[in-house]
């Protein structure tokens, strides 16, 4: 998963302004996620980042049908500065960049950064 990350780091730091291929922001992305997945195990919270992948996590009440009542949502590029530490959930929801619905929704923060860059 850190190669993955490395991979485009450039791109994250702003050093490169050319976007990763597809398939490296997808690995990075869903390695990620997959990770925090992982670290944080439950289905209390939802974390989406569209196209590439969905991961339920942090421990609480377990979501089966429908909308969750949890749910964390970004873009790749926003997911994968959160993940490094780039930016800090507070100010990406503040911005709307992340959109957090839910009162448990920003508990996430607490398993932020995945892999500092």
């Amino acid at each position: 998963m850190r190669a993955s990350v490395l991979a485009v780091g450039d791109w994250l730091r702003g050093q490169s302004r050319s976007e990763p291929g597809r398939q490296d922001l997808a690995e990075a992305v869903r390695g990620t996620a997959r990770s925090l997945a992982a670290s944080a195990p439950g289905a209390s919270v939802e974390v989406r980042v569209p196209p590439f992948v969905a991961v339920q996590c942090i421990e609480g009440p377990r979501h089966t049908r429908g909308t969750p009542p949890n749910v964390v949502e970004t873009d790749p590029r926003t997911w994968l500065l959160l993940a490094t530490g780039l930016l800090d959930f507070r100010t990406a929801v503040d911005s709307g960049a992340v959109t957090a619905s839910g009162i448990r929704a920003a508990e996430l923060a607490h398993w932020l950064p995945v892999v500092p860059l």
